[in-house]
């Protein structure tokens, strides 16, 4: 309104004519326009929201036939506001309205031209006679009208395929947001973890089981390349889009969030959209525990094994020993042996006696005794082995301990004469490792740990000195029997360590440096009721296949 008008208006003001009309249509507009805004602020329901259109419809129909009739009536040019009218009009939800409003339309152009025709109006001064004749007039009378009608029949068909095209749209919409919920929820819902990756390798999404699997939310996880997350870098690069990569299965050792180990066995396929490769899709499951079963299963068979062979060995071994060490006692005795001979005598008896100790040694680890379990204080153990170990270091050079034992109790579920043996040998080992002298910490506490759903209290005794480490190639092999870097070592120390550990169902985490000492904690758990078996908290080092 304001264009037409006030271009109308200023065309008029510069040929000096009376445009009163004018302003009273502009301003009309503009104060009914103020109340149709307020009246939308408070209308809510579809119905009354129609009425407001009908009633907007009919005021502008109104408006523009005084404006149309203060114009030239016929002759007018602003017939065009109708043809506006009757589209703006068919937007109305009901069925035949651009029709209704192009009769309305009709009806009163209709009625200005008779009245115009007629010049019933001319003695007024508001409606003047029209300058066209009456086939003049009736022509351009049939033509608009006939425009009404074509525009109103045109906008009301367009409308209401807009409205079917619509409710299509809002149908397919709605039943491709239930597809996509769906298929969303199947993700969700899987118990294998899913995770798809972009071209360029990065993670695109993350589900629920993925996230429980490996302890990454998906914000810490998107955008990362998964070869990063998951730690695999093969030797030659996968590309998805080779075929032989498509459905690619293997087993990958990583990392959860928290440190621990994890095992995954992964599938991974291409993400293909309308036959094109748009990233891929790679489907895992947490084999930990079915790994760790298996390692420890094969340890208890390599160890059953080995305490039948150890039972064969006492007998076809110790016996001739102890003979053996009996006769050189026996002609240790003789007095006509010169000192060349008793030296050498001495010296058969003591290799015999060690020897003998080596195979006492390896029975105990081969078939150690049942487990004699009772709730006892660790905190009391260790100190109770600490009078025998402050005596060892007391025979060593430069030796210090110091100990820093937990304010509580530490009340577990063990066998003292076993552990006693652990903290002996534990102290004892580290000794050696510190030939030129060093620092011994001792220290106990206790944890709460959960990983992979599994909780519970662990008792940790730490012993760590300043000694001169393990390389990284043995520390793999530390634990193993007979395995030593000492000279005079039988390799079985550290063996029955951990096979005492293992009965408690416990565990040892090492960590160490060269030339900067070693730190071993045993783990045990607090209740054995608990189960608790993290084999993966820190990777067993026992790799024996």
């Amino acid at each position: 309104m304001t264009l037409l008008l006030g271009l109308s208006l200023t065309f008029q003001v510069t040929r000096g004519e009376q445009v009163e009309t004018f302003y009273g249509l502009i301003v009309f507009t503009y104060a009914i326009t103020i109340g149709y805004a307020v009246a939308l602020r408070v209308t809510t329901t579809s119905e009354a929201l129609v009425r407001l259109a009908w009633v907007q419809i009919g005021i502008d129909f109104l408006l523009e036939t005084v404006l149309i009739a203060r114009t030239g009536g016929i002759e007018s040019p602003f017939l065009v506001l109708y043809v506006i009218s009757v589209t703006l009009a068919s937007l109305v939800p009901r069925r035949k309205v651009g029709l209704l409003t192009a009769s309305s339309c009709v009806i009163l152009l209709g009625l200005l031209t008779n009245l115009q025709l007629y010049g019933l109006t001319e003695a007024w001064g508001w409606l003047p006679r029209t300058r066209l004749s009456a086939p003049e007039t009736l022509q351009t009378f049939g033509v608009h009208s006939l425009a009404f009608l074509v525009v109103g029949f045109l906008s009301g068909l367009l409308t209401e395929q807009l409205q079917r095209a619509d409710s299509s749209l809002k149908e397919k919409e709605q039943g491709l947001s239930r597809l996509q919920v769906f298929h969303e929820n199947i993700v969700r819902s899987i118990s294998s973890g899913v995770f798809t990756a972009d071209e360029e390798g990065r993670i695109t999404s993350f589900n629920p089981a993925a996230q429980e699997a490996t302890g990454h939310n998906f914000a810490q996880v998107q955008g990362r390349p998964w070869r990063d997350v998951f730690n695999w870098h093969p030797d030659r690069p996968l590309d998805v889009q080779d075929e032989g990569a498509a459905h690619l299965r293997f087993e990958v050792e990583c990392t959860r969030a928290d440190g621990s180990r994890l095992v995954l066995g992964m599938t991974l396929s291409p993400l293909q959209e309308c036959g094109k490769t748009m990233g891929m899709v790679g489907v895992f499951k947490d084999l930990t525990q079915i790994r760790d079963l298996e390692e420890e299963m094969h340890r208890k068979e390599w160890l059953a094994s080995l305490g039948e062979m150890s039972a064969g060995m006492a007998h076809e071994i110790r016996n001739p020993l102890g003979a053996l060490a009996g006769a050189m006692q026996m002609l240790r005795k003789d007095l006509h042996a010169d000192e060349t001979s008793q030296r050498l005598m001495d010296i058969a008896i003591r290799e015999a006696t060690r020897l003998d100790t080596i195979i006492t040694e390896f029975l105990q680890y081969a078939r150690p005794p049942a487990l004699n379990l009772a709730e006892h204080d660790l905190n009391k153990l260790l100190a109770d082995t600490l009078d025998l170990v402050q005596h060892e270091a007391r025979t060593r050079s430069n030796i210090r301990i110091e100990t820093k034992s937990s304010r509580e109790a530490l009340v577990g579920q063990v066998d003292q004469d076993q552990l006693k043996q652990v903290f002996w040998n534990l102290a004892a080992n580290a000794f050696d490792a510190m030939p030129t002298g060093g620092q011994l910490m001792i220290a106990t506490g206790c944890r709460a740990i959960d990983v992979g759903g599994r909780k519970g209290d662990v008792i940790e005794i730490s012993f760590q000195d300043t000694g001169d480490g393990i390389s990284k190639k043995n520390l793999d092999n530390i634990f193993l029997p007979f395995f030593t870097t000492k000279k005079q070592g039988s390799g079985l120390g550290l063996a029955a360590v951990h096979r005492i550990v293992d009965l408690h169902g416990g565990w040892i985490k090492v960590e160490s440096k060269e030339h900067e000492g070693s730190r071993f904690v045993v783990c045990l758990p607090r209740s054995g009721e608990v189960g608790v078996r993290l084999w993966h908290e820190g990777r067993e080092p026992w790799k024996r296949s």
